[in-house]
């Protein structure tokens, strides 16, 4: 099932069971796919866009909720939270800093990539086989740490 039927059916489920906060989560998700698939013109949407859309509204809802509470307003990060949250459960199971580092390694070995003037091409091959399985900036971290030893 694609992402849009799903969030579409649990668009559907919420109004049932009348939760208000949940609804608006999944209003705001299926907007943002919505939006996307219509710049094509053809109306579809790749899967790795449709992850790439669901991470950045993920850490917009994060960053706002640190924010928040920086500034002493948690009546207004509870719901970025809980939003966030939302969000998460369409999302892969993001990858540990070992499972990351394993998959770094491998990409150095086959780039053959030597130290930090290399890092452009193991971070583009990284950042492929990765998206959406990780952040870019562990992603980042890890391979410089990799590369400079």
């Amino acid at each position: 099932m694609a992402l849009i039927d799903q969030i579409s059916e649990s668009i559907k489920d919420a109004m049932r069971s009348k939760e208000k906060e949940k609804l608006e989560a999944l209003r705001s998700i299926k907007a943002a796919l919505m939006l996307e698939a219509t710049k094509g013109g053809d109306g579809t949407i790749t899967e790795q866009a449709e992850m790439q859309i669901l991470n950045k509204l993920y850490k917009q809802r994060k960053e706002s909720s640190t924010i928040f509470r920086q500034q002493g307003r948690a009546d207004l990060a509870e719901p970025e939270d809980f939003q966030a949250g939302i969000i998460e459960a369409y999302l892969p199971k993001q990858l540990s800093e070992a499972e990351i580092e394993t998959v770094v390694k491998a990409i150095i070995a086959k780039v053959g990539a030597t130290g930090p003037s290399d890092m452009g091409k193991v971070m583009g091959a990284a950042s492929g086989q990765l998206a959406g399985k990780a952040d870019g900036k562990l992603i980042s971290e890890i391979v410089k740490r990799n590369l400079a030893t």
